[in-house]
């Protein structure tokens, strides 16, 4: 099901109950005060915010993390509305009374739900924004790595001589299970990894493979201290 339909059918829905909300408020003898459309517009603002909460909700966020942190709120609105309609009802019911205590604790009470919707939807909008960024961090961190090692086992692959091809395979398994995550710590070695295995590749093309099990050994205690560095800094 499209995006683009949900939509429609959320806004349709949104129009029935505006509409609903509309008709009870004008159908029932409620006193037709200060008080009434106060709470009536109230209501209408409730409904009106649904408009832009949900389609921020799910069509903001990019990842399919940041779209399920939508969910959240879509919630905080769904119970907005809700809390808000059920409060302009009852003070529409309540709207014959003299008592000026009625229309403040309206507008005390509608504020407060307004504020805590819009905080709970800054709130919850942040986290998703913060996770979108981590999302795209990661992505980018892991990639150099993902590549060295996609190379690293590309050399192996490549290797016709038994001994030369051995210690390529022992350091393509060292170059899998080392840690995918990048960082400023990590760059200086990771240049020098990958100065080694282009290297590497020259000595295959040579088939100089006396070099490429040399190499091997002087790669071996660099990729060590690249894995020893992100051990210490987490």
């Amino acid at each position: 099901m499209s995006m683009s339909k949900n939509l429609t059918r959320f806004y349709i829905s949104l129009g029935i109950i505006f509409v609903v909300f509309t008709v009870i408020s004008f159908v029932l003898p409620f006193e037709r005060n200060s008080v009434f459309w106060l709470a009536y517009l109230f209501g209408i603002l409730s409904i009106g915010v649904q408009a832009y909460i949900m389609p921020h909700a799910f069509q903001q966020g990019s990842s399919v993390k940041s779209k399920f942190y939508g969910f959240p709120i879509a919630r905080i609105g769904a119970i907005y509305i809700a809390a808000q309609l059920i409060v302009s009802l009852s003070c529409m019911a309540l709207a014959e009374s003299p008592s000026e205590w009625v229309r403040r604790i309206e507008i005390i009470l509608s504020a407060l739900l307004f504020g805590a919707a819009a905080i709970g939807v800054l709130a919850t909008d942040a986290i998703r924004e913060e996770v979108e960024r981590q999302d795209v961090k990661l992505k980018k961190d892991v990639t150099r790595m993902r590549t060295l090692q996609s190379k690293a086992a590309s050399l192996r692959d490549q290797c016709d001589d038994v001994t030369a091809k051995e210690a390529l395979a022992k350091l393509a398994d060292a170059f899998r299970f080392s840690d995918p995550v990048s960082s400023d710590a990590t760059v200086a070695i990771e240049d020098d990894l990958a100065s080694y295995l282009d290297e590497m590749q020259n000595a295959l093309t040579e088939g100089d493979y006396e070099n490429v099990s040399a190499l091997c050994v002087r790669v071996t205690p660099r990729l060590a201290e690249r894995n020893q560095l992100c051990k210490s800094s987490k």
